[in-house]
């Protein structure tokens, strides 16, 4: 089955970190740009960041500049989402996708929760 693997959610208490990964199977990661996106229960699904295929271009939405970093080590076929600085309005379900699309090959995505 062709999809994303994510990992690395958790809860964490405003201000703290968490490394998000993003891994394939069925595929190889390496070849395709990857987006980060999140879901939140009410809210509009957000894209939050994305990067090229070989790691040289980045895009953040407004809302976490400064804050996240996408990063990809492609020997390793893996895409990182670190966020720093985190806030409880972070808290959603992160998806990374192929094509940095929705539509793009994608997991079930791995729980963030910001709360003390």
């Amino acid at each position: 089955q062709l999809q994303t693997v994510e990992s690395g959610g958790g809860l964490v208490q405003p201000g703290g970190s968490l490394r998000l990964s993003c891994a394939a199977s069925g595929f190889t990661l390496r070849y395709y740009k990857i987006g980060w996106f999140r879901q939140a229960p009410g809210k509009e699904r957000e894209e939050v960041s994305c990067i090229s295929t070989g790691g040289s271009t980045t895009n953040y939405a407004d809302s976490v500049k400064g804050r996240f970093t996408i990063s990809r080590d492609n020997a390793k076929n893996t895409v990182y989402l670190q966020m720093n600085s985190l806030k409880p309005e972070d808290t959603a379900v992160y998806y990374c996708t192929t094509g940095c699309s929705w539509s793009g090959y994608r997991g079930q995505g791995t729980q963030v929760t910001v709360s003390s």
